[in-house]
């Protein structure tokens, strides 16, 4: 269970600060499937990082089963049971995709194994096991490899910051399939910052973000088509595509 209390985050002097996040609070029980969306800038991915621990909070705690985690470092982070997916991932040059999975994996992944994984995010695994992460791969194809190592992990809570940016739609179904049997199948606890609707349509709970504040939070069922009927208002008076569908 992953418990979020009080959480903030400021920049800044005291006389010029800047609430990034601004109590947050909320729980996720394990096994369950949470979407944060809400507007660009309001504080989705910051919100994720805090949680990760790649920054620090300015006040407030973070429990995960149990235990305060809000002080701890990335990698004890890591050792709990927490991954994370940037939104656009780092590069490792020298380093195979198969050598990366292990690294994931925690010992050498047998080869159908490997396919297993890269097969889920779209990827011909045959095509890939012996490439290195540099810049040879696309970032489409970087990301997808970065979301196959989260699936190599034995993973508590699973974080991903916009996994559809640069996926086609072919591997962006594949990979809606993969999020979805991560919590029926493996009980995963899964937190997804997106705008898609096809991914909120997976989500046991969603929590709307912005201004580094939780708008409004509830079930799927009872958000979504809140949600839906509001993007779809803003379309209809400004003639644009609002980008959280």
């Amino acid at each position: 269970m992953l418990e979020v209390r009080d959480l903030s985050f400021s920049v800044g002097s005291s006389a010029q600060k800047l609430e990034i996040i601004d109590s947050v609070s909320f729980t996720l029980d394990d096994g369950k499937f949470l979407v944060i969306t809400g507007p660009n800038g309001g504080g989705k991915s910051t919100l994720a990082r805090l949680i990760m621990g790649i920054e620090k909070p300015t006040s407030g705690q973070i429990i995960f089963n149990g235990t305060d985690i809000t002080r701890m470092s990335v990698t004890d982070r890591a050792r709990a049971g927490i991954g994370y997916a940037f939104q656009h991932p780092p590069r490792f040059k020298g380093m195979t995709v198969h050598g990366l999975l292990s690294l994931a994996y925690g010992e050498d992944l047998p080869k159908d194994k490997c396919c297993e994984f890269l097969t889920n995010v779209g990827l011909c695994s045959m095509e890939y096991l012996d490439r290195e992460v540099d810049a040879s791969l696309s970032g489409g194809e970087l990301k997808r490899v970065e979301i196959a190592t989260l699936m190599a992990r034995r993973l508590g809570l699973a974080i991903f910051d916009e996994p559809e940016a640069g996926i086609d739609l072919w591997s962006f179904k594949m990979l809606v399939e993969t999020f979805r049997q991560m919590t029926r199948d493996r009980h995963d606890s899964v937190i997804i910052i997106s705008h898609q609707e096809r991914i909120m349509q997976l989500a046991d709970e969603i929590i709307v973000i912005a201004d580094g504040r939780v708008r409004s939070s509830g079930s799927r069922e009872d958000l979504l088509p809140q949600l839906l009927g509001e993007f779809d208002d803003v379309c209809n008076l400004k003639g644009n595509t609002v980008k959280y569908r």
